[in-house]
């Protein structure tokens, strides 16, 4: 598929809690068309030690509006500039990268997203609602503040909710939650973002129901475009790019991903 560079602007910065942001971006240019799970690499400017783009799941995209929405998490340099930009500030963006999320009619989904790893499920969740799914969002975090846009997803999804500490929905992790306690799950496929330790135990409970899991890897990506190897995963077909071969990957496909893996890691894990 064919990547752009492209301009756009902040339309709105929206605060979603102490550390995460969430960007509508508009592009002056008609969009290319893009596959829920890929990603974008935003240039950052303004910012002296920051010298490569930082890569983001594409949350949102609106081509009757020309817009896009990424899911920025504060973690260091580059994302505290990105998450202080204003309406009217400019950004520049390299888009679509990877392989997204296959299609998928009629089925009955599972999507299950650790903290930020929510960022490509909207997207995800939003087309397979349209192609007639059936579609069970599952979200988890430490606490009730760490629980993003959990409003927003039930447009399209009947959304579950998990916090460690209680304060929303269920107690426990995420692999915990009861809908992981029934006896035959009902769903067609499960998909699956957030730290590695979360995906490996719900893939590992989907491969022992006989479900695929299609999980989305969260793996740095400095370049985007496989050139720096600084995400490489090791799968059964050997060494694969993160960046150019995923970043979503049948869990089956990745190596030390079907051993036992107790269930109920921790979402920061």
């Amino acid at each position: 598929m064919k990547k752009y560079i492209l301009n756009f602007k902040i339309i709105t910065n929206q605060a979603l809690n102490y550390n995460h942001n969430l960007l509508e971006l508009k592009c002056d240019e008609p969009l290319p068309e893009m596959i829920p799970g890929q990603f974008a690499e935003v240039r950052v400017d303004g910012s002296v030690n920051t010298y490569l783009r930082r890569p983001f799941s594409i949350h949102r995209v609106d081509y009757a509006k020309n817009t896009i929405h990424l899911l920025i998490k504060s973690v260091g340099e580059g994302t505290r500039n990105l998450a202080v930009l204003r309406s009217g500030d400019k950004v520049n963006i390299m888009l679509p990268l990877g392989n997204g999320f296959p299609a998928e009619e009629n089925g009955k989904v599972l999507l299950v997203g650790g903290g930020c790893g929510i960022a490509p499920l909207w997207f995800l969740g939003e087309n397979l609602k349209k192609n007639g799914n059936d579609v069970t969002m599952l979200i988890g975090g430490r606490s009730s503040k760490d629980v993003l846009l959990s409003e927003e997803y039930s447009e399209f999804a009947k959304v579950l909710i998990s916090t460690e500490d209680g304060s929303l929905g269920e107690t426990g992790m995420v692999t915990a939650h009861s809908v992981f306690k029934q006896e035959n799950l009902p769903f067609t496929t499960i998909y699956c973002c957030g730290p590695d330790g979360m995906m490996k135990a719900v893939s590992h409970i989907a491969e022992k129901q006989g479900i695929p899991c299609l999980v989305s890897l969260e793996n740095t990506m400095a370049c985007g475009i496989g050139a720096c190897l600084c995400c490489v995963v090791d799968t059964k077909l050997g060494h694969r790019c993160v960046c150019t071969d995923g970043p979503v990957f049948n869990s089956k496909e990745l190596k030390g991903w079907s051993a036992e893996t107790e269930v109920g890691c921790s979402i920061e894990n």
